[in-house]
């Protein structure tokens, strides 16, 4: 193994790409750019059973949606491959024979009636049922029988191979994160490592591709941590050098207790796959569908387990490859808080090209057959811009600058009401009618003239023609909104809602 970094991202495709993983494909990738190494995308499907059609180009368009692009894999190709399991047999056939012949292994014939009777055995005498050195010659294998029955049953081919778990003592892995990791050997299971069908598990085939495409760091999810012992013995049952294992902690549900899941997604009402997924007639979209940012998305997940050291919150994806470190990464689970992911995507949102933001508008407006002057959509992005948390919500947040309102906020517009109220905005109408250039200074200007003269509050006042305005009483700045939508626009809705409160 070279002393190069050389780390992998090994998702199976069972099922669409979760944030979970994207977050061990981001901490991969990021390491490996920060210690000018190569980043490895696997797919590893060895268990067909649980493949399911359109996972594999899921999880890579998601990749290629946030810019996490390997430098080998099953699209682009490399010096080690192919990248997925299922083209990669003859390798592992290859290995499963050298183990067998380091005596690392063992051939054996129990069949599932076999195994079930050993299992209730086990449950009646109050056990737990185990298949190692503690009972393994009790059982149907190349250990137990002579070689000529042995060569018998293997030559009729029913057979699984399973791994010989060292006798007595203890395993002792190491993990960067958690130090050292202590397992009783006979509280570990000869776990299979090729099966009947004649391919590998895919804990075998996981160690066997590691060690071929020299992977110098496993930096995987906590979720596999009870395997190590496992893939630590079979690096030692090769004689292989080990690569440095770290295990990241899990992503928390916003609330209570366990790891973050769809179900949370669709409880809290947030995304919980990058891009959309559509399987079976049904479409679960994306943090891409939703609004969110590639770079905002992965800046956030980035800060889930993962400590600059420094209050800076707020990274560029070039930023975090030159931060990255391993020493910064956290041992304990992060929690998932939707509001946040939220407010990075509007951080984010901040620094975006104008004409992206503008095309994002266009493509809202003719949608919805919205009419508008295409001059005043730089004008309008920059009013809306501070308060534009996603893309997706461009038009719906300025929606008043291109139509009147077609209702208003009922909270506001209880609050406003009454005799006063409309004797107010008819007042404003006639000073809004004296401006003559209708610039955003004039109309401020005519309006605190007009609170001056009819001894109203400053609030009630704004807060009027903002209802007019706009709908409600949020929105951007008023007197450049209504210097946009024109001196006409304006008078028209202050009349309107004038009439609404008669």
């Amino acid at each position: 193994m070279s002393n190069k970094v050389r780390v992998r991202f090994a998702p199976s495709p069972t099922g669409p790409l979760h944030i979970g993983g994207l977050r061990t494909a981001l901490f991969n990738y990021l390491f490996a750019k920060k210690n000018k190494g190569d980043f490895i995308v696997r797919i590893e499907d060895t268990d067909q059973n649980r493949y399911i059609n359109g996972s594999e180009k899921h999880i890579l368009d998601s990749l290629s949606w946030c810019g996490i692009n390997p430098d080998e894999g099953p699209i682009i190709g490399g010096r080690k491959g192919p990248y997925r399991q299922s083209e990669r047999n003859k390798i592992y056939k290859s290995y499963i024979n050298k183990l067998l012949s380091l005596n690392g292994a063992y051939y054996a014939f129990d069949t599932k009636k076999d195994l079930e009777a050993k299992r209730k055995e086990a449950e009646n005498n109050g056990k737990t049922f185990i298949y190692n050195s503690s009972n393994r010659l009790g059982f149907k294998n190349s250990l137990s029988l002579d070689p000529k029955e042995t060569q018998k049953l293997i030559d009729k081919g029913d057979y699984a191979i399973r791994f010989k778990t060292p006798e007595n003592g203890e395993v002792i892995c190491y993990d960067v994160l958690r130090g050292k990791v202590i397992v009783e050997l006979l509280t570990m299971d000869d776990k299979v490592l090729y099966k009947n069908d004649g391919t590998p598990t895919y804990h075998f085939a996981n160690v066997v591709d590691d060690f071929e495409m020299e992977i110098s760091h496993v930096i995987r999810g906590e979720e596999w941590l009870p395997s190590l012992p496992l893939h630590w013995l079979l690096y030692e049952a090769f004689g292989w050098k080990k690569p440095k294992f770290i295990h990241l902690p899990l992503i928390l549900k916003p609330t209570g207790k366990g790891k973050l899941s769809k179900r949370d997604g669709d409880k809290f009402g947030f995304p919980v796959f990058p891009i959309k997924w559509k399987n079976q007639g049904a479409t679960i979209l994306g943090y891409k569908e939703n609004g969110f940012l590639p770079e905002a998305t992965l800046n956030f997940l980035a800060l889930l387990g993962w400590n600059p050291g420094t209050e800076k919150e707020i990274f560029t994806l070039k930023q975090l490859e030159n931060e990255f470190s391993l020493k910064k990464l956290n041992n304990s689970g992060a929690r998932f808080d939707p509001e946040k992911n939220a407010w990075f995507n509007q951080q984010h949102i901040q620094e975006l090209n104008e004409g992206v933001l503008i095309q994002a508008l266009e493509s809202q407006l003719a949608k919805e057959k919205i009419l508008y002057d295409v001059k005043k959509l730089p004008l309008v992005i920059g009013l809306i811009r501070p308060r534009l948390d996603f893309i997706t919500n461009a038009l719906s947040i300025s929606r008043y600058f291109f139509a009147s309102p077609q209702a208003y906020n009922d909270k506001a517009f209880n609050k406003l009401s009454g005799p006063w109220a409309l004797t107010a905005v008819e007042g404003i109408i006639s000073c809004l009618e004296g401006c003559q250039d209708f610039s955003s200074k004039e109309i401020k200007k005519n309006l605190e003239n007009y609170i001056e003269v009819s001894g109203l509050s400053f609030g009630k006042v704004l807060g009027l023609v903002r209802v007019a305005i706009v709908g409600e009483l949020s929105g951007a700045d008023l007197f450049q909104t209504m210097e946009l939508i024109e001196k006409t626009s304006s008078i028209k809705r202050l009349r309107a809602f004038a009439s609404a409160l008669a």
